[in-house]
């Protein structure tokens, strides 16, 4: 289970210190848990799943998809609760999202990261 939170924490794009406050522990505990030297309890291992949509199952056996996946009215719920409000625009595009096929989502993935990289260019020049 060590590799596993580590190699979380690291997709995650987090430190130690960021993904224990997340999850209400300190970085000495995560270290710990990622050298093996302890083993987090189940408390510890809920709170990772449900923080961070990780499989529990993957998180103890490393069988399974790393994360849960996620229906379309459990994300547009988790986001209107991040938001404070219901937002339709939002709510249109998650729908519309989760519709396209993987490929799909990769086309629109790349168009943005590319779209993100031309603002940076031209905010900075």
């Amino acid at each position: 289970m060590n590799e596993r939170i580590k190699e979380l924490r690291k997709i995650l794009e987090l430190n130690q210190t960021d993904f224990g406050n997340r999850i209400g522990i300190k970085q000495g505990s995560v270290a710990a848990y990622e050298s093996g030297a302890r083993t987090p309890i189940d408390a510890v291992i809920i709170s990772i799943c449900r923080e961070f949509g990780v499989n529990e199952e993957w998180l103890r056996t490393g069988e399974g998809e790393m994360f849960c996946k996620l229906e379309t009215n459990d994300i547009i719920v988790k986001a209107t609760r991040l938001l404070g409000e219901k937002d339709p625009m939002f709510e249109a595009f998650v729908e519309t999202y989760s519709s396209l096929d993987p490929s799909d989502r990769k086309v629109l993935m790349d168009f943005g990261i590319n779209l993100v990289k031309s603002l940076k260019g031209k905010l900075s020049d």
